[in-house]
C-alpha cells in the first residue's frame, strides 16, 4: 500500500503516529526498550507529552487541553509547568519509571527569553531539557521527511519548513492558526470562545461548522503562499499539514483548493509535532 505515492518510509511515519494515537486513547505503553526520549509540546489549544524509544517508535503519550500558550509565547508559566508535572507524573506511573530528560518545540524566529521559556517550564517540572527545535522541523522529523514542505498550523501561529536533501533550508512563521477559527465561530454563533473550541473539536459538527469557517482556512493558504513566495524553486515538493486545525473534516481538500496545489494531511495531525519534539529528545 503506498500513501500519496510517497512509499514505505511514509507508511512507517504513518503506522507511528497511528500508533501512538491508539497509546493515548487507551493509556497504554508500548512494550520496547529504552533508552528512551521525552518531548513537550506547549501548545496554545493543548500541551502534549510523549515518549519514544531510541529508533523512534512511541511507547507512551498524555495530552491535557490547556491555554497556557499565545502566539507561541507561553502567558502562564505555573500553569503549563504543573500540567507538564501531571502528564509527567501520568506516563510514569504507566510506564514504572522515571523520566529526567526532554525535549520542546517553539515556532520559527521565537528568541530571546521567550525561546528559553519552554525550556524553562519542563526543567520547573523535572525534566532535564536537551533540545529545543522549531515545531514544523520536529513534524518533519516525525514523518520521515527529506525532501518537502511541512506547514504546522498551530493554535497561535503557522510555521513552515522547508527542507532539501534532509537539510533545512527555509523556515518561517505568522500569527494565525486555530484561535482564529475559534474566534470566528463564537462570533458566528454567539457563544463563549470556550465553547467554540469544543464545537471546533467535535468531528460530528465539522460538516455544519466548515461553510463558517472556510474563509479563515483560505486565509491560512493565502499566508503560506506568502511565506513561500521567493522560493519558486520548491514548487514540485510535496506538501504535509499538520496540527490541531488540521484535524477537521474537509480541511485537507478546502486548504489545497485555496492553495493550487494538493497537500496532504497525515492521521491525528495533532500528533505529528509531539512525536517528532520526542524524536530529538
Amino acid at each position: 500500500m503506498k500513501l500519496h505515492g510517497e512509499g514505505d518510509k511514509t507508511m512507517e511515519a504513518y503506522e507511528k503516529i497511528y500508533k501512538l494515537h491508539e497509546l493515548m486513547e487507551t493509556k497504554t505503553v508500548a512494550d520496547l526498550p529504552g533508552p528512551y526520549k521525552v518531548g513537550v509540546d506547549l501548545g496554545t489549544a493543548d500541551v502534549v507529552l510523549v515518549v519514544a524509544d531510541e529508533a523512534g517508535n512511541p511507547v507512551a503519550g498524555s495530552l491535557r487541553w490547556a491555554s497556557v500558550v499565545k502566539d507561541g509565547l507561553v502567558v502562564d508559566f505555573r500553569g503549563a509547568m504543573l500540567i507538564v508535572e501531571e502528564l509527567k507524573a501520568e506516563v510514569e506511573e504507566r510506564m514504572g519509571i522515571t523520566l529526567d530528560k526532554g525535549a520542546t518545540a517553539i515556532p520559527p524566529g521565537t528568541v530571546g527569553r521567550n525561546a528559553l521559556a519552554c525550556g524553562h517550564v519542563i526543567a520547573g517540572a523535572g525534566l532535564e531539557p536537551v533540545c529545543q527545535v522549531d515545531e514544523p522541523v520536529a513534524a518533519a522529523k516525525a514523518l520521515g521527511i527529506t525532501h518537502g514542505i511541512v506547514v504546522d498550523i498551530g493554535g497561535g501561529t503557522t510555521g513552515i519548513a522547508v527542507l532539501r536533501n534532509g537539510e533545512l533550508v527555509f523556515t518561517a512563521d505568522e500569527p494565525t492558526g486555530g484561535t482564529h477559527v475559534s474566534l470566528v465561530l463564537a462570533g458566528a454563533y454567539k457563544m463563549p470562545f470556550e465553547e467554540a473550541e469544543l464545537l471546533k473539536r467535535d468531528a460530528a459538527q465539522h460538516r455544519r461548522i466548515m461553510p463558517v469557517i472556510l474563509p479563515v482556512i483560505e486565509k491560512m493558504a493565502a499566508v503560506v503562499t506568502a511565506m513561500l513566495a521567493g522560493q519558486e524553486e520548491y514548487h514540485d515538493y510535496p506538501v504535509y499539514v499538520v496540527g490541531g486545525t488540521a484535524c477537521l473534516q474537509g480541511f485537507e481538500n478546502e486548504f489545497s483548493k485555496a492553495f493550487g496545489r494538493k497537500v496532504h494531511v497525515p492521521p491525528h495531525p495533532l500528533l505529528v509535532t509531539p512525536l517528532g519534539i520526542a524524536m530529538f529528545g
